[in-house]
């Protein structure tokens, strides 16, 4: 055998003789298998039975269609009128009358009953104050019901009287806390004040044809900076809260927080309740303290010998809002938000007159 393999080698099959060689080869020895569809019927099956109702009790379905009818019988009274019933009692009053008692003050009078504040006190408004006391009549006068009383978006000029009044008890009782709590409210709103937070000077996001709204802000804010550190806090400095390139806040001089805290510390009670609201509408003490001294009656000499122009609503909501309008411009408006949220504005800063006004302002 050795000697013949060297023949049998030469006798190899030529390469087109050979048997191919396979191109891939399983790891598996297994036989490999498809996969197999599932028979799918192409007519879907009967519908699932109708749903029944529970089996409910003779007595409850009679007792709900009682309470159902009485249902609509109650809301068929409430749209033909106010009746005595339920929720929305007829006000037990017929007029409305403002009288000058012997306190020194204005009453509101329902029928022979005063209005009262919610300490039960009398509520009593000073005689220079004719435009308030017949407000706060008017509002009553409006009242369908007496439940609509205990809401006080239905009598906004009564409550803010009713502050006014508390503070002024407060005062007299010798308790600061209440002021105390006001000014310090105040004050904080100065560290973020929105007059005084101005944008920066470079926005990629600006269009380049419209000035920029930081440009807006400065020219609303100085002419009231201007008069607040000539008429009311003469040699004080006030500075933007932002630096122009920077979000971080900066604090006013102690010098001028002392000033300020001073000066709303001794502000009479109807003076710092319309502060107090204004503030609290506006986001700004700055503006808040313009607009007050614009119309408060306590502040009447000074404006007088000023000669200066007076600061109205308009000009106090466009001051508190310069970046949302300057905004709406650019990109509209948002119905039943930016124009309610205006009027609403509108609403408070007028009632703020209505509280500091009077006779001699």
């Amino acid at each position: 055998m050795e000697a013949l393999r060297p023949a049998l080698a030469s006798l190899r099959l030529p390469a087109a003789r050979r048997a191919p060689r396979p191109l891939y080869r399983c790891l598996s020895t297994s036989t490999p298998r498809h996969a197999q569809p599932l028979p799918h019927p192409s007519v879907p099956g009967p519908p699932p039975d109708t749903p029944a109702p529970h089996a409910s009790d003779a007595l409850a379905r009679v007792a709900r269609k009682k309470k159902q009818a009485e249902m609509v019988k109650q809301a068929q009274e409430i749209r033909s009128g106010p009746k005595s019933y339920g929720v929305l009692k007829r006000r037990f009053w017929k007029d409305v009358t403002v009288r000058e008692t012997d306190a020194a003050g204005l009453q509101v009078f329902l029928d022979s009953r005063p209005v009262r504040t919610p300490e039960k006190a009398v509520l009593t408004v000073p005689q220079s104050k004719h435009q308030l006391a017949t407000a706060i009549a008017l509002e009553w006068d409006l009242l369908v019901s007496a439940q609509q009383a205990l809401k006080t978006h239905y009598i906004p000029l009564t409550s803010l009287t009713a502050r006014a009044l508390h503070i002024q008890a407060a005062d007299a009782a010798g308790q600061t806390q209440v002021r105390d709590a006001i000014v310090k409210m105040c004050m904080r709103y100065l560290s973020t004040d929105t007059l005084l937070c101005w944008a920066p000077e470079k926005n990629i996001h600006d269009p380049k044809d419209v000035s920029s709204v930081r440009q807006e802000q400065i020219d609303i804010a100085q002419p009231i900076m201007a008069y607040l550190t000539t008429h009311v806090w003469p040699g004080v400095e006030l500075r933007p809260i932002l630096e122009p390139d920077s979000i971080m806040p900066v604090p006013q001089p102690e010098m001028t927080q002392n000033v300020v805290r001073g000066w709303v510390t001794g502000l009479p009670a109807f003076e710092l309740a319309g502060l107090e609201r204004a503030v609290l509408a506006t986001k700004s003490l700055v503006v808040g303290v313009r607009f007050i001294h614009a119309w408060g009656e306590a502040f009447t000499p000074v404006r007088e010998a000023a000669g200066v122009a007076r600061f109205g609503i308009d000009e106090a909501a466009d001051a508190s809002s310069i970046e949302v309008r300057w905004q709406t411009q650019q990109w509209g408006e948002v119905d039943d938000t930016h124009d309610v949220e205006k009027e609403d504005l509108k609403r408070q800063l007028g009632s703020v007159i209505i509280l500091i006004g009077g006779d001699a302002a």
